[in-house]
């Protein structure tokens, strides 16, 4: 359910994305807010950094953890100008924020703006990540020549930090 306060970031998502894409970037952003203080903000910055991880989602909570000092954004508002990318969604779990609010949903602009790569068209994405590992476009292999030696990192992190 929205909040009255809501609104101030709301605009201040849809604003982030505008000035981004003036700037020669892509129509996204995001806002981390905690107690009616934004904590973090960034758009997208995949085109100008080359990095194709500099999604907002993924900078903002960088930067939001690191103030924070806890890689938990329990007790936090996420704005997100769209509908969060399989990644963006799956670091938004691991931040644990309380309510993540999205403007927009990929049905709703994609007739403006698509994304996709060698292995994905964007619209495909979710489904790409719901098949078995080894049917997905990428070429993924299963490297068991050395398992138990892998397996002995988990068990010794696992002796370290206990259950």
């Amino acid at each position: 359910m929205p909040r009255n306060s809501d609104s101030q970031f709301v605009d201040r998502t849809i604003e982030l994305a505008a000035e981004n894409v003036e700037d020669g970037g892509r129509p996204f952003s995001r806002l981390v807010v905690r107690d009616g203080e934004v904590l973090a903000e960034s758009p997208n910055l995949v085109e100008q950094s080359n990095d194709p991880t500099a999604h907002a989602e993924t900078v903002a909570i960088r930067q939001a953890c690191q103030r924070v000092g806890s890689e938990s954004l329990a007790g936090c508002d996420v704005y997100v100008l769209a509908h969060p990318c399989p990644m963006c969604l799956g670091a938004l779990y691991y931040c644990e924020p309380e309510r993540v609010i999205f403007l927009t949903q990929r049905d709703q602009y994609e007739q403006y703006y698509t994304d996709s790569t060698k292995y994905f068209e964007f619209g495909d994405f979710y489904d790409e990540y719901a098949k078995e590992w080894d049917e997905r476009n990428l070429p993924l292999e299963f490297g068991d020549q050395r398992n138990d030696d892998a397996l002995d990192v988990y068990q010794r992190w696992r002796a370290l930090h206990g259950d």
